[in-house]
């Protein structure tokens, strides 16, 4: 099976397994367990931050974030397609009781200037406070598209200049931080909050990690103790990612390859329409009406490929730690045997 569905696919490797396996564990709701202490203290030194807390998913360490930021009637600013409300099942609205102002942007991306154009006036009581501001990085909806960091810089700015806090969904975050000459350090200076997923293109089974303030942290404890969050033994789950963070960083350029790799082919078709140019590990195109999405994916299907349809006539491929060159050599030749 050649599964290009996403890099949530991924399994333990043998070393990473071995490392689960090893970990020493206590009971992480008494702050007991050793593996998860050194997972969060790692991450926020990283980020040169100043705690982090280890969360099972990224739409919970994302949700406790916003929550964490806002009071019900509150409102957010985010790209119409971002993570936190496209993908998160309505969780702005249910956990947070916020609104959100959805903003348009080239790839996924907003922009200092989009921000600023749509706070509302803290004064006019007919509007919702604005209280945040949430971008992703990569961007997933926009094709694993990277942020410049200097827009970031200046979207910060603004949001200074206005009293609000700034989170970043930063899911595939190391997958953009090898492109660039970015370093965590950097996004810590900037953030009020940070969630990396250690569970995509590091190949960790589960989990991710929210970084903060020793406050912000404090408060998102308790948020993620009322969400369910609270794990016992999590230390198992911590080694793999802490092994993830050492192992399997510099090697997402790898996917980044296959994935140009599967742009250039794709590109060569005489039944594709278009590609959102490749930075990262998604990869993003459209059909030609002559090749109906569900017949498109029947016969990867016929070959053991597996992908996804994420709008209409529209596809997505995601390389990972999984994917071989044999694995490469196959779908390239089924991608042509269908012209």
């Amino acid at each position: 099976m050649i599964d290009f569905r996403s890099d949530t696919v991924t399994r333990p490797t043998p070393e990473m397994l071995k490392a689960m396996f090893a970990a020493q564990v206590g009971d992480d709701v008494f702050g007991d367990d050793p593996t998860v202490n050194a997972l969060e203290a790692k991450v926020s030194t990283m980020f040169g931050m100043e705690a982090a807390l280890f969360c099972a998913s990224g739409t919970m360490a994302n949700q406790i974030a916003i929550k964490a930021h806002t009071q019900p009637g509150d409102e957010v600013i985010c790209h119409k397609l971002s993570h936190v409300y496209y993908y998160e099942g309505g969780g702005i609205a249910m956990n947070s009781g916020a609104s959100v102002c959805l903003l348009e942007g080239e790839q996924g991306r907003i922009t200092a200037a989009d921000v600023a154009a749509h706070i509302n006036p803290p004064a006019d009581p007919h509007r919702p406070l604005t209280r945040l501001v949430s971008v992703e990085n990569t961007m997933n909806k926009g094709g694993g598209s990277i942020y410049n960091f200097s827009e970031l810089i200046a979207i910060e700015k603004v949001c200074r200049e206005n009293g609000l806090k700034f989170h970043l969904d930063g899911a595939r975050l190391f997958n953009a931080l090898v492109e660039t000459s970015d370093t965590p350090v950097d996004y810590g200076k900037i953030f009020d909050s940070i969630s990396i997923c250690i569970s995509k293109g590091l190949g960790a089974p589960v989990g991710s990690v929210l970084i903060g303030n020793k406050e912000f942290i404090r408060k998102a404890r308790r948020i993620r103790k009322v969400f369910g969050g609270g794990m016992r033994q999590a230390g198992y789950l911590a080694a793999a990612c802490i092994y993830a963070i050492d192992n399997h960083v510099e090697r997402l350029r790898e996917d980044h390859l296959r994935a140009k790799q599967l742009e250039t082919t794709l590109n060569s078709l005489s039944y594709i329409e278009a590609v959102i140019p490749v930075q990262t590990n998604l990869v993003f195109f459209s059909l030609k009406p002559s090749m109906p999405v569900d017949k498109f994916l029947s016969k990867l299907r016929e070959n053991d490929i597996y992908a996804m349809a994420l709008a209409p006539q529209q596809v997505r491929f995601v390389t990972h730690l999984d994917i071989t060159d044999e694995m490469m050599e196959k779908v390239t030749g089924v991608l042509r045997s269908m012209q």
